[in-house]
């Protein structure tokens, strides 16, 4: 039986083995810096679709690019058109694009440098991408 969590009023999200990568922008006040620290910890109100989520899984690493384009978008297309990852039934992260999520599903942990090579495939001139990871002690689920 798989279980599933509320995120938002409207919709649920199946939780079910594996893993969840999630893509977004941090061109806000604060940049990469606020928004990772937000999404670091559990919203006590939750805000985004994400927030809904982070309590119910750990944070295990971060990929970012310090990038003045918006290419959250992008990022989406790559991870469910060269990497195969599974969106949910409803546009998760994706109320701002035409997307259809933000958030897409694998079996196994995505490799980074697969990630990369297929992003550069698509837009040659991105900026280069980083994995920080997630301190252990960030999240308690």
């Amino acid at each position: 039986m798989t279980d599933s969590v509320p995120v938002g009023r409207r919709h649920r999200l199946a939780l079910t083995p594996g893993w969840m990568v999630y893509v977004g922008s941090a061109l806000g006040p604060g940049g990469v810096a606020a928004r990772l620290a937000h999404h670091r910890r559990l919203a006590e109100r939750p805000h985004w679709h994400i927030d809904f989520l982070r309590r119910h899984g750990a944070l295990d690493a971060v990929w970012l690019s310090h990038d003045p384009i918006r290419r959250e978008c992008l990022w989406a297309t790559v991870l469910a058109g060269e990497l195969g990852g599974v969106p949910p039934p409803f546009r998760f992260g994706a109320s701002d694009c035409r997307c259809p999520a933000h958030l897409y599903r694998f079996r196994d942990r995505p490799a980074l440098a697969v990630f990369v090579a297929a992003l550069k495939g698509r837009c040659p001139d991105h900026a280069a991408v980083v994995e920080s990871n997630a301190p252990r002690n960030a999240v308690t689920a």
